[in-house]
Formats: C-alpha cells, structure tokens, sequence
C-alpha cells in the first residue's frame, strides 16, 4: 500500500500556479488544498498507487513567464487524477487493452469513437493514459467552445490540461510534443440517442489534415460501455438551443432522480499506431481515403469488443 506524502516529500506545485480548486472565492485555498489533499491520499491508499508519482513524470511545456500556456495546474490535477481514477477502477471497472500501443513520448493523436451525453469517455481514456502506460502520457483533449462559457467548468478544464479545441491550438500541443486526444464525432457522437448506439457518425478531416502536417502518428481507440452510461431516449431541440447546449437529451435517469451515470463496464482498446503522409492540403476526396483507415480501425475494435463481452454491466 501507498504511504501517504507528507509536506516534506510532496513535490511542490509549479512557481506561479494558482492555488488548486481556488474556482470560488469564498472558499479558503488552504482549506481547499487540505480537502485536495485527503482526497488524494484516500485514492493513493484504496488503489495501491501513487498518484503524485504519476504527475511528476509528466512533461509540460512552460512560456517565458514559467506557465504552461493553457493553464495547466499540476495541483489542481493530481485532485482530479485522483477521483478519476477511483471511478476508472472502481465505478466502470474499466478493462485496458492495448495500452503498451501508446508510444512513450513525442507528439501523438489519440482518436476515438464518443459517446454517453457527457464526456466521461474523454476522462477514462485520459486517466488509462495516465494510470495504465508506462511512462505515464498526459493527455490534452480538445473540447467544445461552449464549454467556455460555463461556470466552474470554464475554469476547472484548463487547469487539468484541457484545451478549447482551434487548429491553432492542436497545432501549437504537437509541436510541443503534447499527446492530444481527439473524438472526430464531435457533439454529434456524443449526442446520439440509444438507438443509435455503437453507430459512428461522420469524421471530420481537421484531425487527418493536422497528423499530416506535424508529421504525428495516431493510435485508433475504440470506446466500449459509454454508451450506456446516459441512454438517451430523444433531444429536446428547442431547449437546447435556447441553452446554447449540442443537445438536451431525455434520459430515463432524471425522472427517478438519479444525476449519476449507470455503472456500466468500460472497455477501451488502444490500437496500433497509424502513420500517414501527404499534403495537408489535399482535396477532400484524398483525405478522407486516410480519414477512412482510421474510421475502420476504431470500428473494427469495436465490433470485436462488443462480441467478446458478455453484458453491459459485467
């Protein structure tokens, strides 16, 4: 069993970086970081591993004032490392496979399938880069501009490394050698009602184009049991737009009360690393030729995971 860190031996945070979970005023940061730090040291102790450890492998890249550009907090993450990894091993159970595929360093594209309303698809690949591959890879994931403009999760996505998804952006993370994570369903994917489940919906080709121009290998990873965790029963279109929200879907859970999602059992495979090369600029026709490999991968994983499981929750 993991040891506690004490003050003396808990690497300290980054020069200059805010105060973790300091995301309401009121709140006392010591307090903050005090209620941070048990949670951190209860996750250490059931899982029998060091989180700390896993943050201070990782790598970032900090501008001429000693920050990482996108705001990256390491304190605020080993907190959420430390909850994320609780529900990985615990609450999905989630199954690994694959994961020695993810090359140890350099710049690297991780595409999946998305699904299941709200990103925790996204938080499971991100805490299986960090828990499961040796070395650890932190992952950047590109999300939704609208996120930007709600409370607390505006705040709390880039101090965990999470970037407002632009070309200018996932273009300036591989150059800096960043593992990127991207889904190119969007919020269509995410979105999809049960009937539609395990049925991809189109890729966009900017992630294609932007492999082809950083020169980055993609690792294909296909998504088992998110899908289940929220089914969406329909969208209430005209709320969601009045929310400035992708979709509002009705969820079976709501009407008893229940905001958790269903503890279904996630199984992610990482696949192996494709390579492509050709002009960024090629016309769509061209690309999407490339766009399709990827598609098939992740496609192919998924049907073979769905056949080998033997049911949604075990």
């Amino acid at each position: 069993m993991v040891k506690p860190h004490t003050d003396a031996t808990r690497p300290p945070p980054v020069a200059g970086s805010q105060r973790p979970f300091d995301l309401q005023p009121e709140v006392s940061p010591r307090f903050s970081r005090l209620i941070g730090d048990r949670v951190v040291r209860f996750a250490e102790d059931v899982l029998g591993e060091d989180i700390d450890a896993k943050i201070a492998r990782i790598r970032t890249h900090h501008n001429e004032t000693g920050h990482d550009p996108f705001g990256f907090d390491p304190d605020t993450t080993r907190y959420v490392l430390a909850g994320a990894a609780l529900l990985h091993r615990y609450y999905f159970r989630t199954e690994v496979h694959g994961i020695e595929n993810v090359p140890g360093d350099g710049r690297l594209l991780v595409i999946a399938n998305h699904s299941g309303q709200v990103p925790l698809d996204g938080v499971m690949i991100a805490t299986a880069l960090m828990m499961d591959a040796d070395p650890p890879r932190f992952p950047r994931s590109m999300v939704e501009k609208w996120t930007a403009e709600l409370p607390f999760v505006s705040v709390l996505f880039p101090r965990v490394g999470q970037v407002v998804g632009s070309p200018s952006n996932a273009r300036r993370l591989l150059e800096n050698e960043e593992s990127l994570v991207v889904f190119p369903e969007g919020a269509r994917g995410i979105s999809k009602t049960f009937d539609k489940r395990y049925q991809m919906t189109p890729f966009g080709l900017g992630f294609m184009r932007l492999a082809l121009e950083t020169n980055t290998p993609i690792v294909p990873v296909a998504v088992v049991g998110a899908e289940e965790q929220y089914p969406s029963m329909g969208d209430i279109k005209p709320l969601a737009k009045l929310l400035g929200m992708p979709a509002f879907p009705i969820i079976p859970q709501l009407f008893v009360g229940m905001l958790a999602p269903l503890p279904t059992k996630y199984r992610l495979y990482f696949g192996e690393p494709l390579r492509f090369e050709g002009d960024p600029d090629d016309d769509d026709a061209v690309v999407e030729e490339k766009v399709w490999t990827v598609r098939t991968a992740i496609e192919s994983m998924l049907q073979r995971g769905l056949e080998a499981r033997e049911g949604v929750f075990f």
